[in-house]
């Protein structure tokens, strides 16, 4: 089973020069979270761009923090979704974060 939510932080604004490394809590749902895993898209032109925005992508798990690589060479103008995955025991859980590039 999987449980899908929502970041509460609402939509996250980062120009296209940044570069940010997000975090996840997942104390809410559990404690040690494992085997995280995330995807990027972008919904302006509904395509996955995980490799070019994320070129590292290797999260990392502390306690009940999920630590995401950088997030980077995003495109002006353009909405973006990031799904984070991870397990909890035997629970599947998938938080989303959206972030907003604005135009300059």
């Amino acid at each position: 089973m999987t449980n899908i939510w929502e970041v509460k932080e609402g939509v996250q604004q980062q120009l296209s020069t940044e570069s940010k490394c997000y975090t996840v809590d997942t104390t809410n749902v559990g404690d040690s979270p494992a085997n995280s895993s995330v995807t990027v898209y972008d919904e302006s032109v509904d395509e996955n761009v995980t490799n070019t925005v994320m070129s590292t992508n290797s999260p990392s798990e502390s306690d009940n923090v999920i630590t995401l690589s950088p997030l980077e060479s995003l495109t002006e103008g353009h909405a973006y979704r990031v799904e984070v995955s991870f397990e909890i025991g035997t629970s599947t859980w998938t938080r989303i974060l959206r972030v907003h590039c604005p135009e300059l």
